[in-house]
């Protein structure tokens, strides 16, 4: 696997993916491989980190079972890199939505794509900052590719991609086409890796909702908001790990429920969690 240094082989052909580009994250994905690991499911779980991860996080996260995947950042050209700088990115992008900490580089978003590289059959990539609520191993059944929409906002958003989850078929070939489109003259994704796959799979499917639930969708769309369906939790801007919080006292179940999870605790009887109101 070039570009990927995997610290044992894997345990199957199906697995669960997420990125860790820092120790911020590696704390996000704490918490998503011990959900996951809850849920009962029998395939494996891969960890693409880059060389901002320390190597105790790396340990910490291998004592929970997972395969870790060094990868190294794609070699984009020096044109490529300098258009999706975080300050140029952020100037001409600004994320005006909520509180993006500064996790990570730009260029660490598309270090995703390596996923098309594992030496897995089939993969269901999970941002690190979320959680499984139930089990999700139906989603290797989904074809590629898959993506739940990017509502947080207004019930019009529904034709827009999230890519915090999406199902995928490794592949080299298409690693290798997909990068081939990425760094082309004059590119610029204005949301990294998110606005390039949905621009690569034009015909992109559409997962249900349940499978991706952005945090915004609870006090932004509490219509939309149902614990008894709901899969995947992702808490897209505002970290519940992150301090200060700006949205702390709007999102407190959301974040106790994450604290309660990344502390080894159980997950929630979903039947008994309360919709907002």
């Amino acid at each position: 696997m070039t570009g990927i240094h995997a610290s044992r082989p894997p345990r199957g052909d199906r697995a669960y993916v997420t990125l860790v580009t820092s120790d911020d994250y590696a704390t996000g994905a704490n918490a998503l491989i011990r959900s996951l690991n809850q849920t009962g499911t029998e395939a494996d779980i891969a960890v693409l980190h880059t060389g901002g991860v320390s190597s105790g996080r790396l340990e910490e996260l291998e004592r929970l079972g997972v395969r870790l995947c060094g990868v190294d950042l794609l070699p984009t050209s020096a044109a490529f890199n300098n258009a999706h700088a975080r300050e140029v990115l952020h100037r001409v992008a600004p994320f005006d939505k909520g509180d993006k900490p500064p996790l990570h580089t730009p260029l660490d978003n598309f270090t995703k794509l390596r996923l098309w590289q594992l030496d897995y059959a089939r993969c269901t990539f999970i941002d690190a900052d979320a959680l499984a609520m139930q089990n999700c191993d139906r989603l290797f059944e989904y074809p590629e590719f898959c993506a739940a929409p990017n509502v947080y906002e207004s019930e019009a958003d529904f034709h827009r991609m999230n890519s915090g989850v999406f199902t995928a078929r490794p592949s080299q070939a298409t690693f290798d086409h997909m990068f081939e489109t990425l760094d082309v003259p004059d590119a610029f994704w204005r949301r990294t890796d998110q606005t390039f796959l949905q621009t690569y799979f034009t015909d992109w499917h559409g997962l249900p909702h349940h499978y991706n639930v952005l945090q915004y969708v609870w006090f932004n769309l509490p219509k939309l908001w149902n614990w008894k369906s709901m899969h995947i939790l992702h808490f897209q801007y505002e970290k519940p790990w992150q301090t200060p919080h700006g949205k702390a006292d709007q999102l407190r179940p959301l974040i106790d429920l994450w604290t309660t999870i990344a502390e080894g605790g159980p997950l929630p009887d979903l039947a008994k969690m309360p919709n907002p109101e």
